[in-house]
C-alpha cells in the first residue's frame, strides 16, 4: 500500500462524507456519527432527511457540513417530490444533497426527462441556497459503462456539482473501474464521489489515485486511524 507523501490525516479527513443512513440507525447513532465527524474534522456527515435538523445543531460552529439524501435509495420519486424534499432539507440546514437519479428512466433511454429533472432540482435548490452542493447518485451496479458515460453527460448538462457511484444499498458499491470511467468523463471542475462498500484505507487511497474527490463511508474514523497507524 503506497501512501502519498503529501497526504496527512487532516487532508484525508476532508475527503470523507461520514454516512449515517441505515434505516435502523437511531438518533443516538446520529450523535455518534457527528462526534466522529467532529473528531476527525471530516468534510461532512450524511444523514437521513429526518435527521438533518439534529445534525445541524450538533455540528454548529464546526467546519463539518451537513448533507442528506434525496429520493433514497431508489430514485423513483416524482420530480416534484424530489424538489420538495430538497427544499425541505435545505430549510432544515443541509448544504449538501445526494440525489438518486431515476435509474429506470436512464435504463429506458429517457435522457431528456432525466436531464430536465436534475436541472430543476439544481436550479430550485440553488435558488434557495446559493452554496448548496448537489451530488447525483447513479447506482452504477445497475448501469452499463455506456449508460454511466451518458449519465455523466446528463449531469454535466444539468449543472450538478458531483457524480457519485452508489447508495450503499444496491446490488454493488463503488468499483475502481467505475470511478476511473467517471473521472475521465466529467471535467476537473466536477467532483467524483466513491461510495458503497468502502471500509479500508487501501480502497480509499486507490479511489483517490483514480480521481475521486470525495469518499462516502460509515467507516471514516477507522480508516483515518488505519492511516495514522501506517504513518508510524
Amino acid at each position: 500500500m503506497t501512501i502519498q507523501t503529501t497526504l496527512t490525516a487532516q487532508k484525508l479527513g476532508k475527503y470523507f462524507d461520514h454516512a449515517v443512513l441505515r434505516p435502523d440507525q437511531t438518533t443516538e447513532d446520529v450523535i455518534k456519527g457527528c462526534e466522529v465527524a467532529k473528531k476527525y474534522n471530516l468534510a461532512s456527515v450524511c444523514v437521513k432527511p429526518c435527521d438533518v435538523s439534529q445534525a445541524c445543531k450538533l455540528l454548529e460552529d464546526t467546519d463539518v457540513d451537513v448533507g442528506t439524501v434525496i429520493s433514497f435509495p431508489h430514485g423513483n420519486s416524482t420530480t416534484e417530490a424530489k424538489v420538495a424534499e430538497s427544499l425541505q432539507a435545505i430549510q432544515d440546514g443541509a448544504v449538501e444533497l445526494d440525489v438518486v437519479i431515476n435509474i429506470g428512466f436512464v435504463k429506458s433511454g429517457l435522457y431528456e426527462k432525466v436531464q430536465q429533472e436534475l436541472k430543476k432540482i439544481v436550479d430550485l435548490s440553488k435558488e434557495k441556497k446559493q452554496d448548496v452542493c448537489i451530488k447525483v447518485i447513479f447506482e452504477t451496479a445497475y448501469l452499463t459503462n455506456d449508460e454511466i458515460v451518458k449519465t455523466c453527460e446528463l449531469c454535466m448538462a444539468s449543472g450538478v456539482d458531483y457524480v457519485k457511484t452508489s447508495t450503499g444499498f444496491g446490488p454493488g458499491g463503488a468499483t475502481y473501474e467505475h470511478i476511473e470511467l467517471m473521472r475521465k468523463t466529467v471535467p476537473n471542475t466536477m467532483g467524483v464521489k466513491a461510495s458503497g462498500g468502502i471500509k479500508t484505507l487501501e480502497q480509499v487511497l486507490k479511489y483517490i489515485e483514480l480521481g475521486a474527490t470525495r469518499i462516502g463511508s460509515s467507516s471514516s474514523g477507522a480508516i483515518i486511524e488505519e492511516f495514522k497507524a501506517a504513518q508510524k
